[in-house]
């Protein structure tokens, strides 16, 4: 079977689905006990979909909804809106890069309980612009009680979206998260209130939201910009900007370049100047 060669930019990351399969055989070879779980979950697969699609079902099916129930509504997804497989490709790449600890595409794509769940939603999200709510809802609950990662499907997310440990993350239905976004665990995309309508951030692209960020409300934190750990914000954040404290201020404009790509969590030299 022919396939499909792929056009390489000097110092850009491998190709996800080939280095996915050689990093699988790699690792197979070194660890035979995980032979049969590499096998299954990578190497038996022609393509990324079909292993995410097994992926997920093997991570999140159980005994009200089966595990090949599971797979099919994945497969179906994955082969009506093709997009979905680019952007996990996408999704990849972000861990990737972004995380040092992150030796390649098989330790997220087998362990990272953020990627997945990630996944887990985008499937979800499909689903519900299908009009399959109460299911879009279910996945939505295994997905907080395996990885513990609450994101509503209803929620529009962006591609190259990096989500680092995950633990505690919660995301609320009319949230929007633009493109390569990075978020740490413990971040609340919330409302401020019980009122209904258009209530949760809207986060512009290439922003680093730090552990333990909150952002409450219908406000816009512009592209580029940088929430920094345990902060607290209510009100708009421009674009380029850093964000610090509860509840948060603006504490330099403009921040550094692409804060989620470098993943740079410092704040401005001003913000240090004290005495102990």
């Amino acid at each position: 079977m022919s396939q499909r060669l792929e056009v390489i930019e000097f110092g850009a990351p491998p190709p996800v689905w080939p280095s996915l399969r050689m990093e699988a055989e790699r690792a197979a070879k070194a660890e035979p006990a995980l032979a049969s779980l590499l096998n299954a979950v990578v190497l038996s697969h022609e393509d990324l979909g079909a292993a995410l699609s097994y992926q997920l079902a093997r991570k999140l099916g159980d005994q009200e909804l089966r595990a090949m129930s599971l797979r099919e509504l994945a497969d179906t997804a994955y082969r009506k809106q093709p997009e979905l497989v680019d952007t996990a490709e996408a999704d990849l790449r972000a861990v990737f890069e972004r995380d040092p600890a992150c030796k390649g595409y098989v330790q997220p794509f087998l362990f990272f309980k953020g990627f997945q769940a990630l996944q887990t939603q985008r499937v979800a999200h499909w689903l519900w612009h299908q009009g399959r709510e109460t299911i879009a809802l279910y996945l939505q609950s295994r997905m907080s009680e395996v990885f513990q990662v609450d994101i509503h499907p209803a929620t529009k997310i962006g591609s190259g979206v990096f989500i680092d440990h995950g633990t505690g993350i919660v995301i609320g239905e009319t949230a929007v998260i633009g493109d390569d976004v990075s978020l740490l665990q413990d971040v609340t995309l919330g409302g401020t209130g019980a009122e209904r309508g258009d209530r949760h951030p809207k986060i512009g692209k290439g922003v680093l939201l730090g552990a333990g960020a909150k952002v409450l409300g219908n406000i816009v934190i512009g592209d580029y910009a940088k929430i920094a750990s345990g902060s607290v914000v209510l009100k708009p954040v421009p674009a380029g900007c850093t964000a610090a404290g509860v509840p948060a201020r603006l504490v330099n404009c403009p921040t550094c370049e692409e804060p989620a790509r470098s993943m740079d969590h410092t704040l401005a030299e001003a913000v240090y100047d004290y005495v102990i």
